[in-house]
């Protein structure tokens, strides 16, 4: 008997062949059952390997994932998005900039008091590379934590210089002090849901704004004065920031409410919005519970590929971006985006595995 494992994989590749078609044997025809395509979907994100890996970015791309309203999918979408890039061959940065620590929590990271965080980088004197970590999700994920210190991070910070270039420049030095085969192909940043300091510090450091969007009744409450944040940010300390992504989330498709929420936003922000939508599904509720992505919870559910489509687009435009044009960042340091990394995908190493 035909190894049910082996069948899928070969499924897999007769469906990725440009010869193939969808009624051969041993092709999509043969799952034609929810239970077997739902299988058919864990073996293609299991085995992301295996396949075309995502195209890297014309250059480091910084992404704030930004919303001040609360219960978006910012954490959700950061975790989930940041794992689909790793496991697709793009070496990801991920900072927990949230003191709750959910995305570290999502990565497996431990987050406890005491453990080197961004707290640290922040309001004190470690390096960005003194607190990043590995993740169980893939060796090309890394994570920076949040502890609970971070939320007196905001008071702490107050009589700093330059208190809102604080992680600019962590950045900056973590990236530069890097060869370009390490470097990171995107750092995704996790905002806490407020416009305090912290967030301030996020959009001064990204080069690019995503803001999920559930399609829910109060979608769009609040999401004027956030766009009126990053417009004064733009004007006054960082001229590259802009918001480049919307991403659709909680989407329940048995309702009329979410296709009109989703027309609106579409109508709206145009071909900002990514084509992917993440649908409302327990699994990626249930995944961080277990200190996982849903990718690595349950890789066949509907919110683990559409993650993974999200974050197809997501790369795509990216490998469409030029680096920047080197002028001096906030400390003298050459901005993030004017570096380059090397052509091959080549996994992260801690200092502890250096």
């Amino acid at each position: 008997m035909t190894d049910p494992g082996e069948r899928l994989r070969s499924s897999l590749a007769a469906d990725q062949s440009p010869t193939a078609s969808s009624a051969s044997s041993g092709g999509l025809a043969d799952f034609d059952s929810p239970i077997a395509m739902e299988a058919l979907r864990a073996t293609r994100v299991l085995h992301a390997s295996d396949q075309e890996p995502f195209p890297a970015p014309g250059r480091i791309r910084v992404i704030t994932i930004a919303n001040q309203k609360g219960g978006v999918g910012k954490t959700t979408s950061t975790v989930n998005l940041g794992v689909a890039l790793a496991l697709y061959g793009l070496r990801t940065l991920v900072i927990d900039l949230d003191p709750q620590g959910n995305a570290s929590t999502a990565l497996g990271v431990d987050h406890t008091v005491g453990t080197p965080s961004i707290y640290d980088a922040l309001v004190g004197d470690s390096t960005l590379s003194e607190v990043v970590h590995p993740t169980t999700a893939s060796p090309n994920l890394l994570c920076v934590p949040a502890t609970i210190d971070l939320a007196g991070a905001e008071i702490e910070l107050v009589s700093v210089v330059a208190r809102e270039h604080r992680l600019r420049r962590s950045i900056e030095s973590y990236v530069a002090a890097l060869p370009q085969e390490r470097r990171p192909h995107y750092v995704l940043i996790d905002c806490p849901p407020s416009l305090g300091l912290l967030t301030l510090n996020a959009l001064v450091a990204g080069d690019e704004v995503l803001i999920p969007i559930q399609c829910e009744y109060y979608a769009l409450e609040g999401l004027g004065q956030l766009l009126n944040n990053i417009d004064l940010v733009r004007q006054h300390l960082n001229p590259g920031i802009a918001v480049r992504t919307i991403l659709l989330t909680m989407y329940d498709g048995r309702t009329k409410l979410a296709d009109q929420v989703a027309d609106e936003v579409r109508n709206h922000f145009g071909e900002l919005v990514l084509g992917a939508v993440i649908p409302r599904n327990v699994r990626v509720s249930e995944a961080p519970g277990y200190g996982q992505s849903v990718l690595t919870y349950d890789p066949g559910s509907r919110g683990s590929t559409s993650y993974v489509e999200a974050a197809r687009e997501l790369a795509h435009r990216g490998s469409a971006l030029q680096p920047l044009d080197g002028a001096a960042g906030s400390n003298g340091a050459t901005p993030v985006g004017a570096l380059s990394f090397g052509e091959t995908a080549v996994p992260f190493r801690t200092q502890d595995s250096q």
